[in-house]
């Protein structure tokens, strides 16, 4: 409570509405004295104050007998809306002329001095001297000492006056003086020669109106002749008086009169009356626009100031949404908006917390030819003060001192509110110091602000400080600047001083109000004094205050403490009578107290009467309970409403399910719910589905959250934007990205705030583990788009995901961005940046990562080691492990189970025995015990190795360690028994495995059966097929050919037929793939004729012939250069009307590629051509850019095809280019399938500092195409000096071979044939690197990069252009030069030096070879030479000291010798 009452204190420096304030100080009243300083006006020297005694209405007219007391309104002010008044723009006053001026200027000096110069009443109305005349009044009277009249001024006549220019001294006088203006005003009425007109009337009425006169004021007017009270002006500003306080009621009844004596309201009366409203209260919905309608009800148009009347009430209730009805009402009937209206909006954005939109009113004001004032700068300042804005107020500050406006006592306030409000009290304390310095006199405000702060702050010392200066200024504290002072201490803890201040202003004659009530009770309550208490709320209500519910339920909890029931009862009566509570609200407020068993009792007993009860209220004690973990008392309460109450049972029966929520107990609530929702007429609400799917959520029941999700979607039940989170969150858990991204979208577009970070890691995660990168990389970028930092966890969510894809250069990108543009990535983000080459297959590239976060000063965790040294124990890279695993334990970290685990594992996997003992024993040394997966491991080693010995002992020790053995442990040691040919106890430890309750796989089955059929026991091992049989298992195909294996081998053939019959009874096709993959063997081996004896067989027997099966045998022929008898099986093939498909296009085609002769490619290709298929001789022979499309549209029906079918077609046409220099149409063709996505879009790359290409899987034919095309490009890029290239270019080749061609071989071979600096990858196979600088040289200036594009020769050569040689596809004249190289020099040749041997004719070549041969053995000589002469220096040495002996000599050189 004490912290409510001191945040409901004073946002004292709230915004300026559309009144100018004055630059000069108002007087002060400063009679004020207070218990610790008296400050008197005698004490001060100051002179003393002017009193007009005929201002009382006591004095004037006696025989009333009235008293002086004045209204005073009852109105309670909103306190942080201080400073809110409209004040109303002065018009412009009087001409300013020195007194000595405007008496030359009036009185002619050779008249008499109490003469003045008559003019007729004509000649004065026309003289244009009326401000001088009324300046040289005013300034006379303002003049007078306290101890004289107004009467010796005017009774002079020194200036001939109209009575409108007396209406103008009134009006003037009375903006300094309000009792002198009422003096004027009386003296004229003792007048005979004046008569009393409207125009004075009004404006009598309207300096006692803004001087807070108002019984004064409500005099004049009773007792104001009829004939001239009742105008228009005269309402309007008696109507004005009431509405200065905000008496709506009063402002009402005085335009009803009005209407009563037939005087019809004008637009100012209307204005008046919309002020007043605006000041009486809180406004209602819609309430600007009724009062517009209300105005033009009436036949007239509302202006310019009715809107900005209404838009000042708005702004002072931070109304914003009333505040843009009323603008949008203006713009739509055409009337247009001057600086007040904007300087209204601006204020109003401002106190909503839309600085943004205050800016940009701002700049508009100015598009529209506005010019701000100080009133525009202070309300702007104000929307950024509030949010704490510094650098953007002090803009504006520097901006409005530039304009000419200097900082006047509002915008000093402001700033030290905005730097109270953050705490920064110095700062605060220093602009005040400069407000004084500057000129601009502190108000009441500016102290009250500083106290506020300096109390939240919990300095009350200072704040005590500044109260006293306030006291020591002469201004008066105000009911606000006590208030604050009693908050600050009650909050500091302080309760003397907070009583003591709050007995001073008593004693100072301001009334509490309610706050300063409900503070000094919370005081009291804080401290537990209850009597104090008890005491201070009785007068509290005898004075026509009540507290808060908060405060009368934390006086009840104090009550309840002291267990004083009568004061307590005392309470309730209270609530009850006062405040008309019923029963139920009454519980309520009791639970909430803590006075839970007389809150139930009174609920229980309004039920029995049958009282019906309030939902709210319900809520209310339920929550309470909820909150003070008593939910079985609350369900009790509403099993008894369940039987006791009519009606709302529905309602009942939702609570029971949100209790039961909040209780933990999921599975009744669902019940509860499910029972009521089989009811077509049920409809829940909100709060029962939020909190059923919050709890399922918490406890992990998805699909049960969705289904309640849906329900809640379907009776049209709007979710919340924790709903929207909750959901969200749970559909990506259900691996459901997309819905929970839709979620997501939805919550944004309705404005929902949602949780960005945990909402867009999820929904990263879900499309991570989907293999879904683009769509997560959507997410993270419009998260991007919306926050300059993302968080950590979604940038560690992207990376995971391209780990789990593999994506290195993805994940390292995103690593990249993170130390750029932050957050700095942690321990997680390198694990997932290992992670991600290790997918890859890139376990070598590790070490080089690792590097490099160390240079970027990185700290490798323990947990990035293990992740390193399971992924290298995965792979079986037993080195890198041993390696990784002692450099561990050097540095410190010890190793856990788990790492045992994982390096046992590995070294069974490899099978070192005398590690995995070794490693054993280390670890029960470390006080690790073995467990089960351990010992699995041993018994799986010790199977692996056939040391069947050891495996038993293994399994003895798993007994005496008290192990349950497991189904792994089960099947090694059945496996054991069958590799050792003991089948028997393999089947008796099979039966007792069952009898644990563990079923065996098949895969143990099948090693029983493959142990019964090597021993030939055909009754075993059918009496095992058969039962498998029985129990309706689904054998594969592995299980018949072992069984017909063993019929095979028994040369029992009918039970082989019998079994081939059974194998397709049970729909398992028995020879397709079978016999597919012996032919495909037979043809590798070089045997076609076997394989085609398998194809025959399986026509023989009836078997479905595929293409496939075809495709072997024609693959095998062709590369055994039976060329026509692989044509000849073409035909067959298509005889036996079975079309053709990719398949033996494939094999064709890679065939004519490695073909001698033109001719020879030519048969295949005609061949091909004669089967329907006519594009690769096309290819060869035409150059029609139509064949493009014709392969495209082939390559589209090859896409869906299995087996990678378009990539090999693709790859055998480009070797076939490639060999018969068709080059051009080679390009074409690598680029369409580049585009297709056959070959990868980033096959090779030229971009900003990344040059390299990955030639991985393409056959020799399309990375000689894709190298070219490579190089042309990097080409282009060093001329050009963009895109710039890394220092080191890569080119990946890989170890594999394609076809028999070995991609690494082929393409060194090419780029050492030109001379390239591409040299072998030191750390890694498969790799050449270039130095960049090297390499753009080379490209710029050698004769081999001239002219490197790719074009088709006019005339195909006769003989193959590309020779396959050991794995190597080269030029073919290129062969001799190979070899001859090769043979005589060895190893591995420098490329410069390679291509200036292969370019020389035979003859030079042998004499520069001979050359080298014969420089390398003199090299070797001088070695050997100079190696002697060492032997001989080191044994001179040793002969030449006496100290050692003949034997060590001979024993020194025996060792230099060897």
């Amino acid at each position: 409570m004490l912290y409510m009452a001191c945040t409901g204190v004073l946002g004292f420096a709230t915004p300026p509405l559309n009144s100018s304030r004055r630059s000069k100080a108002h007087q002060k009243d400063t009679s004020f004295s207070c218990c610790s300083t008296s400050t008197s006006t005698d004490e001060q020297g100051t002179a003393r104050k002017f009193t007009y005694s005929r201002a009382s209405p006591a004095a004037r007219w006696p025989h009333l007998k009235s008293t002086d007391t004045q209204h005073v309104s009852q109105k309670k002010m909103v306190y942080s809306e201080v400073k809110d008044e409209i004040e109303e723009e002065s018009e412009d006053g009087a001409v300013s002329v020195d007194a000595d001026g405007v008496e030359d200027k009036l009185f002619d000096k050779r008249l008499s001095r109490n003469k003045v110069k008559k003019m007729s009443k004509l000649a004065l109305k026309r003289a244009k001297d009326w401000r001088q005349r009324v300046q040289f009044i005013t300034d006379r009277i303002l003049n007078l000492k306290s101890e004289e009249f107004v009467a010796d001024v005017l009774d002079e006549k020194m200036v001939q006056m109209t009575p409108t220019d007396f209406c103008f001294v009134v009006k003037s006088v009375g903006q300094s003086s309000w009792q002198r203006a009422l003096e004027i005003y009386e003296w004229l009425n003792l007048r005979n020669w004046y008569a009393p007109n409207a125009r004075m009337l009004a404006t009598i009425l309207s300096v006692l109106g803004k001087a807070n006169q108002e019984s004064l004021a409500v005099e004049i007017f009773t007792r104001a002749e009829q004939s001239v009270g009742n105008t228009v002006q005269v309402y309007n500003a008696m109507m004005g008086v009431y509405a200065r306080n905000g008496r709506f009621p009063k402002v009402q009844e005085m335009l009803d009169l009005m209407r009563e004596r037939g005087c019809e309201p004008d637009l100012v009366s209307f204005n008046t009356l919309i002020n007043a409203r605006m000041k009486s209260g809180p406004s209602t919905p819609n309430l600007g626009i009724e009062l517009l309608d209300e105005v033009r009800r009436s036949g007239i148009q509302p202006d310019i100031i009715t809107y900005n009347t209404l838009i000042s009430g708005c702004s002072r209730e931070s109304n914003l949404e009333e505040a843009v009805k009323v603008f949008h009402d203006m713009e739509a009937h055409k009337c247009q908006p001057d600086l007040w209206t904007y300087n209204a909006m601006i204020s109003v954005c401002g106190r909503c917390g839309l600085s943004g939109e205050a800016e940009r009113l701002f700049k508009e004001l100015g598009s529209k030819n506005f010019l701000p004032d100080a009133v525009t700068y202070n309300s702007l300042l104000y929307a950024f003060a509030r949010e704490g804005n510094v650098e953007k107020v002090e803009e504006i500050c520097q901006k409005m001192v530039k304009m000419g406006f200097a900082k006047d006592e509002m915008t000093y306030n402001t700033i030290i509110y905005m730097h109270g409000k953050q705490g920064r009290h110095d700062l605060a304390l220093q602009v005040y110091r400069d407000m004084k310095s500057f000129g601009r006199n502190p108000d009441a405000v500016t102290y009250t602000v500083l106290i506020d702060s300096l109390g939240k702050a919990s300095k009350m010392g200072e704040a005590a400080n500044v109260m006293s200066e306030m006291l020591n200024t002469g201004t008066r504290p105000t009911l606000r600047t006590y208030s604050a002072l009693i908050c600050g201490y009650a909050k500091a803890g302080q309760r003397e001083e907070a009583e003591e201040i709050f007995d001073c202003m008593r004693r100072s004659g301001i009334k509490p109000d309610n706050l300063a009530y409900s503070v000094m009770l919370d005081v009291h309550l804080r401290s537990n004094n209850s009597k104090k208490a008890m005491l201070l709320y009785e007068e509290m209500v005898r004075n026509g205050f009540t507290p808060d519910r908060g405060l009368y339920e934390t006086l009840i909890r104090v009550l309840a403490g002291e267990n004083n029931e009568e004061c307590i009862q005392k309470v309730v009566e209270d609530l009850e009578e006062m405040h008309g509570l019923s029963p139920e609200m009454v519980s309520s407020v009791l639970t909430k107290g803590g006075s839970f068993d007389f809150a139930a009792k009174k609920l229980r007993l309004a039920i029995t009467q049958g009282r019906t009860f309030d939902r709210e209220n319900l809520i209310s004690i339920l929550t309470s309970y909820s909150l003070s973990g008593r939910h079985t008392e609350a369900i009790e309460l509403l099993n008894f409403m369940q039987e006791h109450a009519s009606g709302s049972q529905q309602f009942i029966s939702e609570a029971l399910v949100v209790i039961r929520c909040k209780a933990h107990q999921l599975d009744a609530a669902l019940d509860e719910y499910y029972k009521n929702n089989n009811l077509h007429t049920f409809n829940g609400s909100y709060a029962m589905y939020e909190s059923l799917i919050m709890s399922s959520g918490e406890n992990e029941c998805f699909a049960e959250a969705s289904q309640i999700f849906s329900d809640m979607r379907f009776h049209a039940i709007e979710p919340s934007a924790e709903i929207y989170q909750t959901m969200a969150l749970v559909y990506c858990k259900m691996d459901l990205p997309e819905t929970a991204h839709h979620l997501f979208e939805q919550a944004e577009v309705k404005g929902l705030p949602l949780h960005d970070t945990s909402i867009c890691t999820a929904l990263v995660e879900a499309y991570g583990k989907l293999k879904q990168l683009e769509k997560a990389e959507s997410v993270l970028g419009r998260l991007r788009q919306r926050c300059k930092i993302v968080d950590r966890k979604v940038w560690n969510s992207l990376i995971q995901a391209y780990a789990l894809s593999g994506c290195y250069e993805k994940a390292r990108a995103a690593f990249n961005t993170m130390m750029r543009d932050g957050p700095s990535p942690t321990v997680d983000t390198i694990n997932s940046l290992l992670q991600a080459l290790i997918v890859d297959g890139r376990l070598s590239e590790l070490y080089v990562l690792i590097q490099d976060l160390q240079d970027m000063s990185f700290k490798i965790s323990k947990s990035s080691i293990i992740l390193m040294l399971e992924a290298f124990a995965r792979s079986g890279n037993i080195f890198e492990v041993k390696k990784i695993y002692h450099g561990m334990k050097v540095a410190g970290y010890l190793p856990t189970m788990h790492l045992y685990r994982v390096m046992i594992g590995l070294l069974c996997r490899v099978k070192q025995v005398r590690d995995v003992e070794a490693m054993v024993s280390e670890m029960e040394e470390m006080g690790f015990t073995p467990d089960l997966s351990i010992y699995n491991m041993l018994l799986q080693l010790y199977t692996k190795i056939e040391d069947y010995k050891k495996t038993v002992q293994v399994y003895q020790r798993i007994q005496e360690s008290g192990f349950e053995p497991d189904e792994e442990t089960y099947k090694t040691l059945i496996l054991m028994y069958c590799r050792d040919c003991r089948p028997e106890e393999a089947v008796s430890l099979m039966r007792e495995m069952r009898q644990h309750g563990l079923n065996p796989d098949l895969d143990t089955y099948k090693s029983l059966i493959a142990a019964f059929c090597k021993k030939l026991m055909l009754e075993e091992a059918e009496e095992l097929f058969n039962g498998l049989q029985t129990e309706g298992h689904k054998l594969n195909r592995s299980f018949y050919h072992l069984m017909m294996k063993m019929y095979r081998s028994s040369e029992n053939y009918t039970k082989a037929e019998k079994l081939l019959e059974s194998m397709k009874e049970s729909g398992v096709e028995p020879n397709a793939a079978t016999m597919y993959l012996l032919m495909s063997s037979y043809g590798s081996s070089g045997h076609p004729v076997e394989a085609e004896k398998v194809l025959n067989s399986l026509k023989s027997n009836g078997s479905n012939v595929s293409t496939l099966t075809y495709s072997s045998v024609i693959d095998a022929y062709l590369k055994n250069g039976d060329l026509e008898v692989g044509i000849q099986k073409l035909v067959e093939m298509k005889n036996e009307g079975l079309d053709p498909d990719h398949r033996i296009w494939t094999c064709f085609i890679r065939a004519a590629s490695l073909c001698h002769s033109f001719s020879e490619a030519t048969m295949l290709l005609n061949a091909v051509g004669d089967a329907g298929f006519h594009i690769p001789l096309r290819l060869l022979t035409e150059n029609s850019m139509s064949l493009l499309s014709e392969i495209d549209c082939y390559l589209k029906t090859l896409e869906p095809v299995e087996d990678n079918a378009a990539f090999n077609f693709v790859n055998a046409l480009e070797d076939m280019l490639w060999a018969f220099e068709r080059r051009a149409t080679a390009t074409w063709i690598f680029q369409l399938a580049v585009k297709r996505n056959i070959y990868n879009h980033d096959v090779f790359r030229v971009a900003d500092k990344d040059w390299g290409a990955d030639f991985r899987k393409l056959s020799a034919g399309a990375a000689l195409v894709g190298l070219t095309l490579w190089l042309d490009h990097m080409q282009d890029a060093s001329l050009e000096g963009f895109p710039e290239s890394p220092k080191s270019v890569v080119l990946i080749t890989g170890n594999a071979e394609y076809n028999k061609v070995s991609l690494n071989s082929t393409l060194k071979a090419y780029l050492w044939e030109m001379g390239s600096p591409f040299l072998p990858c030191k750390t890694r196979s498969g790799i050449l690197v270039a130095k960049a600088h090297s390499l753009r040289l080379w490209l710029k200036d050698s004769p081999f990069c001239l002219d490197l594009e790719l074009k088709d020769n006019p005339i195909i050569p006769e003989t193959n252009s590309m020779q396959l040689i050991e794995g190597c596809y080269i030029r073919r004249g290129l062969v001799p030069a190979f070899n001859d190289i090769k043979e005589r020099l060895g190893g591995q040749v420098n490329p410069r030096k390679f291509a200036r041997l292969a370019l020389l004719s035979d003859e030079k070549r042998e004499k520069v070879i001979q050359a080298d041969i014969d420089g390398r053995k003199e090299k070797l000589a001088k070695l050997e030479k100079i190696g002697a002469m060492r032997e001989r220096r080191i044994i001179s040495r040793f002969s030449k000291n006496k100290f050692i002996s003949s034997g060590v000599v001979s024993e020194a050189e025996r060792g230099v010798l060897n």
